[in-house]
């Protein structure tokens, strides 16, 4: 019995981790993708105009995150449950019900938008060069919640490496080569609107043909009984409705500080913030390249009741998310100012200290994303939302109080506080109702031995001119030591040692 779930188990990891490798290309060329877009946006036309389009995109977002209602995650959850349970028919009806409903409330929102964007940039933050941003940016709504629920489906059927080119590569690809097109022709802040818009377009006609083709038949009618049809909808929207919160209220978590240094300060200081804020947003690099299949594998464990697979899967998760972002605080706590002056430019180093701060709740929670999904796996989605609930309250409350006194800083103490409490209620959640810890025990281990590798750091800073080369060269130096002081010190186990074997094996073959 034991070897028996050892097999399953690591089938389950090299399922993953096979995954991983697709993900980990889309993800690394759409983090190039995105930042070459923003710093050119930053660099073209200066902090004030990213600050507004940054502004722009919040704002959308949030328009989005409610005229979704969640069911891109109900898809994710219930096609996931339907296909373990070989109930074809189940979801073929559930994916036309909802593409139905989200074209209806994604075009609501695009009235709403549309009409309402001049009283938001004149009347919250005073700038009448964002009406044309959201005007423009309210008739994307409908294809991009509709764009968000067929990669979702995608997913759920395991097509890792078509999710990830639709998300990571495909958008972000069009609108880097727009955006670069438009300004060698002389165009100016709509440069910025025309490629932003086309590049959303062909994610959601490239998304609509591969579920077509790549998943024959999944548009046909299935064929459900009315009692039946009846009880998938209700489950759906019963699961999906307080996820539509908490993307709502994750938006405005997200986004809180942004809106804060936008209303209290200007859009130039939230073009500054915004330069801190995507390298903040690394941390949730090496999570996405596990998640994505993590999830749809534990909910079909979960169906099947195989609670051991779904144990030491999360624990193997969550040790290797703490293995790779340990290093990445070291490098933005050390070296900010150089990683900023690198990408962005001089004018916005005054995020340094900002950047620090991001950091360090952005790690914390990182380190809970494996508990969330298991909390989501057992259908506690209105925990999920009254946990992000506390953290949104949380963090207005910081921002009204500290934006206004410490400008960026205020907004990243905000935010990093917020996200520490929203990983220790998840945390602690997820140990209550599963029993389920998501790290192992050497997780200690790991973390001394990172501190001689962190003092090499902190020595050769003193000595050396940090530039873009010095800086990539210290980076491979700090992890080179700290890989091979991992494997000298006994911090792998056999999970790990299998899964190295196995990639050393695929490089070979």
């Amino acid at each position: 019995m034991v070897n028996k779930k050892n097999r399953e188990l690591d089938r389950s990891l090299k399922l993953i981790i096979q995954s991983s490798f697709i993900v980990f290309i889309g993800i690394f060329l759409s983090k190039i993708l995105t930042y070459a877009y923003k710093i050119i946006i930053a660099r073209s036309f200066g902090a004030e105009i990213y600050g507004i389009f940054s502004i722009a995109i919040m704002i959308m977002g949030l328009f989005f995150a409610f005229s979704s209602l969640g069911l891109s995650e109900g898809l994710l959850r219930y096609i996931s449950i339907y296909r373990g349970k070989k109930q074809i028919n189940k979801v073929k009806y559930i994916l036309r019900n909802s593409l139905k409903s989200l074209f209806f409330l994604g075009s609501i929102s695009t009235i709403i938008l549309f009409f309402s964007a001049k009283f938001i940039s004149l009347q919250i933050f005073h700038e009448p060069r964002l009406i044309i941003f959201l005007q423009v940016f309210s008739f994307f709504i409908p294809f991009i919640i509709i764009s968000s629920a067929l990669m979702y489906t995608l997913r759920a059927f395991e097509k890792i490496q078509w999710y990830s080119f639709l998300h990571n590569i495909l958008g972000n690809s069009i609108k880097l080569f727009i955006l670069i097109i438009l300004i060698l022709f002389g165009f100016q802040t709509n440069a910025i609107i025309v490629s932003y818009v086309f590049g959303g377009f062909g994610v959601f006609l490239a998304a609509f043909f591969f579920c077509k083709y790549k998943i024959p038949g999944i548009f046909k009618k299935g064929k459900i009984n009315k009692k039946t049809s009846t009880k998938i909808i209700k489950n759906l929207f019963s699961y999906s409705w307080p996820l539509m919160f908490f993307a709502v209220i994750m938006a405005v978590f997200s986004w809180m500080d942004s809106f804060a240094i936008g209303y209290f300060r200007n859009a130039t200081e939230v073009g500054w913030y915004n330069a801190a804020v995507p390298l903040a947003i690394l941390f949730s690099f090496v999570p996405n390249l596990f998640i994505q299949l993590f999830f749809p594998l534990i909910n079909k464990a979960f169906a099947k009741k195989n609670f051991t697979i779904i144990k030491q899967l999360s624990k193997q998760i969550g040790k290797w998310i703490f293995i790779f972002n340990l290093p990445l605080i070291l490098i933005l706590l050390f070296f900010p100012g150089a990683i900023i002056n690198v990408l962005f430019g001089q004018e916005y180093l005054i995020a340094i200290n900002a950047l620090r701060i991001l950091s360090i709740g952005s790690f914390f929670y990182s380190l809970s994303i494996v508990s969330n999904n298991i909390l989501s796996m057992i259908g506690k989605s209105k925990l999920i939302l009254l946990n992000i609930i506390v953290a949104a309250i949380v963090n207005i409350g910081l921002n009204i109080i500290l934006v206004p006194m410490y400008g960026l800083n205020g907004a990243a103490i905000s935010t990093a506080i917020s996200f520490i409490i929203l990983g220790l209620l998840v945390f602690f959640q997820t140990k209550y109702y599963t029993q389920i810890v998501p790290f192992r025990g050497k997780i200690f281990r790991i973390i001394l031995i990172s501190i001689i590798p962190t003092l090499g750091l902190i020595y050769f800073k003193r000595f050396i001119l940090i530039n873009f080369f010095a800086l990539i060269a210290i980076g491979i130096l700090f992890m080179l030591v700290y890989v091979f002081l991992i494997l000298v010190t006994g911090c792998l186990d056999r999970e790990d040692l299998m899964i190295l074997k196995s990639i050393k094996n695929k490089i070979i073959k």
